[in-house]
C-alpha cells in the first residue's frame, strides 16, 4: 500500500477498494440517508428525461394537430414535473450535504483517537505543522469519494441512461449518429487520468508542507523577529508557494481539457443530428415532435454526459486525499500495551533501573548498562553534561520509549507489562519547557486531574505561588492563556505546570528542571513549595544546576549515557577528580564569572565605591 501511495499510481480497482472499506466502516450509519438520497436523484433523473419526452406531445399535439383541450394537462404535468424535480434537488443536496459532514467529523475523531495512540516515536519523525494541514487537507477526500459516486451513479447516470432511453424510442438512427462521440470521451478520459494522479499527489504534499511551514513561522515569530529572519523565511516560503501555485495550475490544466474535448465532440455531434433531422423533415415530411423530442433529450443529456466524463478526474483527487488519510490510520502503534497487560498497583513507589539500555531509532547508543535504585519515598537527582542521557531516563520512565535491554521496575512490577495508561496515572511530570494548552489558566492546571474540584485547583495553584499572578489577569481564572499561554512570561507558563503536577497527586514526582525558567525569587517560592509536594513521594530530579540538588536523598551522576557515580552530595563531592566534583567546580566558576558581569554595571554606576 505504501509503495502504490508513494508512486500516486493506483490500480483499476482503486477506487471500488477504497469505497468498500468506506462502506463498510460507516454504510450501517448512513443506509438510511442514503436511500432517501437515491430516491430524490432518481426523481430528479426521471423528470428530466420526463422534460424531454413530453416535448414530441408539445410539438405535434399542441402546434401540428391543434389539441387546445390538452393545454391544460400538458401545463399542468409540466409544473408537477419541475415541482418533483425541485424538491428532489433540494432534498439531495441537504442529504448528501449532512452525510458529507457527518463523515468529515466521524473521521476527524478518529485521526484524533490515532495521533492520541501513536507513540512520541511518530512525532520526533514527523512535522506537527504538516501533520495539520495534511489532515485539514485530505479528510474531505473520504466525504467527496462517496458524495461523487453516489451522485454520478443515481443522478447523472440514471439521468443519461433514461434520456438516452427517450431518444432511442424517438429515433433510433439518430440515437446511434448522437452516440458515436462516446468512445474517443473515453480515450480521452483514460489518457488525461494517468497524467493526473501523479500531478495531484504532489499538489498534496507540496500543499501540506507550505501550510505547515506558515504555521511553523507564525509559531516562532519572536525567534524570526530576533534572529531578522523575515526575509529569509518569505523566500523559502515563497518557493514553496511558488511550485504549490506551478501543481494547481498543471492540475487545472490537464483536468479542464476534458471540456473543450467534450464540448467540440458534443457540438460536432448535436449539428449533424440537426442537419440530419432537418433533412428527414424537409425530404420525407415527418412529423418534427418527434425530433425536436430527441434534440431536447440529446441537449439534457450532454450536462450529465459532460459530469461523467469530469467525474474520474474528481475522483482521482478525492482518492489521493482518502489514500493519505487511510495511510495515518493504518499505522500501527510501534508501542502498544502488552496482550492482558495490567494495571499498574504503587505501593511506595520504588523505581529501579536494571542494566538499562537505549538508543534512538536508526543512533548512537543514549544509555549504556545503567542501573540504579530510586527509594519510595525519597529525591533521586540526575546530574550530568548535555547529551548524558537524563531526559532519556525520564522518556523511558514514562514509557515514551521502550528500553532495548534491560528493565524498569516501580515496586517491583516490570513497567513493560502494565497499561501505558496506569502508569502514566501514577506519574506527575513538570517538563523543562512547560506546555500550555488552548483555553483558560483553571482548565490548564485541571488536565492535571479532570475531575478535580475548584477548591483542589486553587489550593494547587496556591501551592505553586501561582495563585497572586492569577488574581491580577484581566479575567482571573478565566483567562485564556493563548496558544502555548503566549500571553504568559515564562515564569508563569512553569508555575502553572507545576500546579498541575502538584493537582496530579501522583506517588511519582518527575522534575526536568521545573524551575529554571523562573527568576531567583520564584524560584525560590516555588521551591519551597515543592519540597512539601515532594515530602512522602519517589522524586526523580533532572538537574542542570547543581544548586538545586543539594539536599537530594540520592544523586546519579551520568556521562556518555553510562552512570559513573552516585551517592550524597557531601559523598560525592568528597571524591578528589570525581565527575560530580569537577561539575561542582565548573558551576562554581561559572557562577562567579556571572556575579562579576552582574557587578561592573552597578560599579559604573556607583563610580566604583563598593
Amino acid at each position: 500500500m505504501a509503495a502504490e501511495s508513494t508512486s500516486g499510481r493506483f490500480g483499476a480497482g482503486e477506487v471500488v477498494t477504497v469505497l468498500k472499506r468506506m462502506l463498510a466502516e460507516n454504510g450501517r450509519e448512513y443506509v438510511g440517508y442514503y436511500a432517501l438520497a437515491v430516491v430524490c436523484l432518481l426523481a430528479f433523473a426521471a423528470t428530466t428525461a420526463f422534460t424531454a419526452y413530453i416535448m414530441r406531445d408539445i410539438v405535434d399535439l399542441l402546434f401540428t394537430e391543434k389539441r387546445y383541450d390538452l393545454i391544460w394537462i400538458i401545463s399542468g404535468s409540466i409544473v408537477v414535473a419541475f415541482t418533483i424535480r425541485g424538491l428532489a434537488t433540494y432534498g439531495q443536496a441537504v442529504l448528501l450535504a449532512k452525510i458529507g459532514n457527518n463523515l468529515v467529523a466521524r473521521y476527524q475523531r478518529r485521526i484524533v483517537d490515532q495521533l492520541m495512540r501513536l507513540g512520541v516515536d511518530f512525532y520526533t519523525t514527523t512535522r506537527s505543522g504538516q501533520l495539520a494541514a495534511r489532515i485539514n487537507e485530505n479528510v474531505t477526500g473520504i466525504r467527496d469519494i462517496l458524495s461523487m459516486t453516489l451522485t454520478a451513479i443515481a443522478r447523472d447516470a440514471v439521468s443519461l441512461i433514461a434520456l438516452l432511453g427517450v431518444m432511442v424510442y424517438q429515433d433510433p438512427v439518430l440515437s446511434v449518429v448522437a452516440l458515436v462521440i462516446g468512445p474517443p470521451i473515453l480515450i480521452s478520459v483514460n489518457y488525461l487520468m494517468r497524467r493526473l494522479r501523479r500531478a495531484t499527489r504532489e499538489a498534496v504534499e507540496v500543499n501540506s508542507r507550505l501550510v505547515g511551514a506558515m504555521q511553523e513561522a507564525t509559531q516562532g515569530i519572536t525567534i524570526v523577529k530576533a534572529f531578522t529572519m523575515e526575509q529569509q523565511l518569505s523566500d523559502k516560503i515563497g518557493i514553496l508557494i511558488d511550485f504549490a501555485e506551478a501543481r494547481a495550475n498543471r492540475i487545472a490544466r490537464i483536468s479542464e481539457r476534458m471540456t473543450p474535448v467534450t464540448e467540440i465532440l458534443a457540438g460536432l455531434a448535436i449539428a449533424g443530428v440537426i442537419a440530419y433531422a432537418g433533412y428527414r423533415s424537409a425530404v420525407a415530411q415527418e412529423s418534427p415532435g418527434a425530433v425536436m423530442s430527441f434534440i431536447t433529450a440529446l441537449l439534457l443529456a450532454y450536462e450529465p454526459a459532460k459530469r461523467l466524463a469530469r467525474v474520474q478526474a474528481n475522483l482521482e483527487r478525492a482518492l489521493v486525499n482518502a489514500r493519505m488519510i487511510y495511510e495515518i490510520l493504518d499505522i500501527e502503534p510501534q508501542q502498544g500495551d502488552r496482550p492482558g497487560a495490567g494495571d499498574l498497583k504503587v505501593g511506595k513507589g520504588e523505581v529501579a533501573f536494571r542494566d538499562v539500555e537505549f538508543a534512538y531509532a536508526e543512533g548512537s547508543p543514549v544509555l549504556l548498562g545503567v542501573s540504579f535504585k530510586a527509594r519510595a519515598g525519597k529525591t533521586t537527582a540526575i546530574v550530568g553534561s548535555s547529551g548524558a542521557g537524563k531526559s532519556t531516563i525520564v522518556a523511558l520512565l514514562q514509557r515514551f520509549y521502550d528500553p532495548s535491554a534491560g528493565v524498569i521496575e516501580i515496586d517491583g512490577q516490570d513497567i513493560a507489562g502494565v497499561t501505558k495508561q496506569s502508569l502514566r496515572r501514577s506519574i506527575a511530570y513538570v517538563s523543562q519547557q512547560p506546555y500550555l494548552f488552548e483555553g483558560t489558566i483553571r482548565d490548564n492546571i485541571r488536565y492535571g486531574r479532570p475531575e478535580a474540584s475548584d477548591a483542589e485547583v486553587d489550593e494547587a495553584a496556591r501551592l505553586a505561588q501561582a495563585a497572586e499572578f492569577i488574581a491580577a489577569q484581566p479575567h482571573g481564572w478565566n483567562t485564556m492563556v493563548g496558544e502555548n499561554g503566549v500571553t504568559l512570561s515564562g515564569g508563569q507558563r512553569q508555575r502553572l505546570s507545576i500546579a498541575r503536577a502538584i493537582l496530579r497527586d501522583a506517588p511519582i514526582l518527575l522534575l526536568d528542571e521545573a524551575t529554571s525558567a523562573l527568576d531567583n525569587e520564584s524560584e525560590a517560592k516555588v521551591q519551597r513549595a515543592l519540597d512539601t509536594v515532594m515530602q512522602g513521594r519517589t522524586t526523580l530530579v533532572i538537574a542542570h544546576r547543581l544548586s538545586t540538588v543539594v539536599n537530594a536523598d540520592h544523586i546519579i551522576v551520568l556521562e556518555s549515557g553510562r552512570l559513573v557515580e552516585e551517592g550524597t552530595h557531601r559523598s560525592l563531592l568528597a571524591k578528589p577528580g570525581g565527575a560530580y566534583a569537577r561539575f561542582h567546580f565548573m558551576q562554581d566558576r561559572a557562577d562567579e564569572a556571572a556575579e562579576v558581569v552582574a557587578e561592573k554595571p552597578r560599579r559604573r554606576r556607583t563610580g566604583g565605591v563598593r
